[in-house]
């Protein structure tokens, strides 16, 4: 088997502005929007999920936090099935069109107050986002050739955009909810989805009129040029949808519970008529097997394309599935930002700032912020670097220490700096989302540059799907992890204590060992970079 690669796609001859190609900063402002609309909504969910759904008793919290993980891992998930459709039957840019138009229609639906609809809508937005999130992510690395030095730099910037639109969007769909159309105490959820679909309408209408700059990058593949097939995979989203909401738990977790019920492994204990504990359980711990079944079919299928392709190709490959297992373990733990972040922020920090309260809202735009901020001066470190420059496994290895360095903090808080009403300092939180994001940004942006180089050419949108499902699997796992600090009555300080705890020396270890096999890696990676 001959060890030469398939020939990649000539780059076109791009304008270039600011020092990159030009239709890197359309994609900038398009995914901006598009984060504007995810990230306006990531703040309410659990929360709406226990005001609406269980009437505002603190039994929902672990349930809620699992369905928000379900809802999270199926999201990317998707974007295995959203690569293959870029690659083999639409093009990126059509998916990516297709893609924002269904969840604009997911999150105008779950402004509707029934827990069908909510759910309908949510499997919508997931099915949406299938087709847009990674293609999106792809065609950033097609903007560059694979020996470029500025990919990383390139990807960086995008990954700005995706911060700015999550900075912003906590802040103003919070105001709309507690200071324009309801109040703190009673926040109108309904508008937070509202301004989240607008704001997808406003990353569709964008993205279809910036388009041509990318030429022929993204174009459908030769012979799929025609509009019947935007038509079959618009079918093809009508009954996926039904699917997706039947695995998050519409249905799935109804028949779950009734064989776990005819073995007597749980007891039917429902609360106010919405899923129980047990039963949202037994759901996730299910979808974390049909995930994982997922994976290894992926693997199996990008193992085989690189074999075709030669002895490096296959190294290659191998290297970039090693990486994914970590990735698994990283988004496990900085995933509570959503779900166990935001109960803790509710109940046991003291938001008390002389006479103003942080809204509990805010603090998922910490982590932005601090992206932004940080995100040009680690760029510049990679860069000044040169040839000391940390390898991607050593990155990683990085993203994990630091994400643990953010549990150490809350396990040193949770122990020592409680109050006698039992909350901790308002800046302990604060740090966690800054520290994560030293993290995040040693992890996300590198890894997305990493697939673009170490996938097969042929399968680099599929290669793409491999990375978001491996996020994915991190986000369920997150979701039953929240769950237990939780527990089945609401988080206490010992709760949270004894899970955080969990996850620093998880995090550190992973860390550590990953230090330890980078040069093997290395070796597998071929000299990439």
């Amino acid at each position: 088997m001959s060890d030469t690669l398939t020939t990649a796609p000539r780059v076109p001859d791009y304008p270039q502005t600011m020092g990159h190609p030009r239709p890197l900063w359309m994609l900038f402002m398009t995914e901006f929007w598009e984060r504007f609309a995810f990230y306006g909504i990531r703040w309410a969910l659990v929360l709406y999920i226990v005001a609406q759904f269980f009437g505002g008793d603190a039994v929902g919290q672990a349930p809620a936090s699992r369905t928000y993980g379900a809802y999270l891992a199926l999201v990317y998930a998707a974007a295995i099935f959203g690569g293959y459709i870029a690659d083999r039957v639409l093009g990126y840019q059509r998916s990516i069109l297709v893609g924002a138009a269904v969840m604009m229609v997911g999150l105008f639906a779950i402004a509707v107050p029934n827990q069908q609809v909510f759910e309908l809508g949510l499997a919508t937005i997931i099915a949406g986002n299938g087709l847009f999130k990674p293609n999106i992510s792809t065609m950033v690395g097609q903007l560059y050739g694979v020996a470029d030095g500025r990919r990383d730099s390139g990807f960086t910037i995008f990954y700005m955009g995706i911060n700015l639109g999550a900075m912003i969007s906590p802040v103003i769909t919070q105001y709309l909810a507690e200071s324009i159309f309801g109040t703190q105490g009673m926040p109108n959820y309904k508008y937070v989805f509202i301004a989240s679909g607008v704001g997808m309408l406003i990353s569709l209408v964008w993205f279809w009129i910036g388009r041509r700059g990318l030429k022929d990058v993204g174009r459908p593949p030769a012979g799929g040029e025609s509009l019947m097939r935007v038509v079959y995979v618009l079918i093809g989203v009508v009954v996926t949808v039904p699917v997706v909401y039947f695995l998050m738990g519409g249905g799935f977790s109804t028949l779950v519970t009734k064989a776990l019920l005819s073995f007597g492994a749980i007891h039917p204990v429902l609360v106010n008529g919405a899923v129980d504990f047990e039963k949202t359980l037994a759901a996730a711990t299910v979808l974390a097997w049909v995930l994982g079944a997922l994976f290894i079919g992926l693997s199996l299928l990008l193992l085989v394309e690189g074999i075709r392709e030669g002895r490096v190709q296959r190294d290659k490959v191998i290297a970039m599935l090693i990486i994914f297992v970590f990735n698994v373990l990283f988004w496990m733990f900085f995933e509570q930002a959503g779900s166990s972040f935001t109960f803790l922020a509710d109940q046991i920090v003291n938001r008390q700032l002389g006479s103003f309260t942080f809204p509990n809202a805010w603090f998922q735009s910490v982590n932005s912020i601090a992206i932004i901020a940080l995100a040009p001066l680690i760029a510049w470190i990679w860069v000044a670097m040169g040839r000391r420059n940390p390898s991607i496994p050593r990155k990683f290895g990085l993203g994990l220490i630091f994400n643990g360095l953010a549990f150490l903090l809350l396990m040193f808080a949770l122990s020592s700096l409680v109050n006698e009403a039992g909350k901790i300092p308002f800046w302990t939180l604060f740090m966690v989302y800054v520290i994560q994001s030293v993290g995040e940004l040693c992890l996300s942006p590198i890894g997305l540059s990493m697939v673009t180089k170490l996938a097969p050419v042929r399968l680099v949108g599929f290669g793409m799907g491999g990375w978001f499902l491996s996020t994915g699997i991190g986000n369920n796992l997150s979701g039953i992890f929240a769950g237990i600090v939780s527990g089945e009555s609401g988080m206490t300080v010992q709760s949270a204590l004894t899970g955080y705890t969990f996850g620093f020396w998880s995090l550190v270890g992973a860390g550590a060992l990953l230090f330890l096999i980078a040069p093997l890696i290395n070796r597998l990676m071929h000299g990439v970079k």
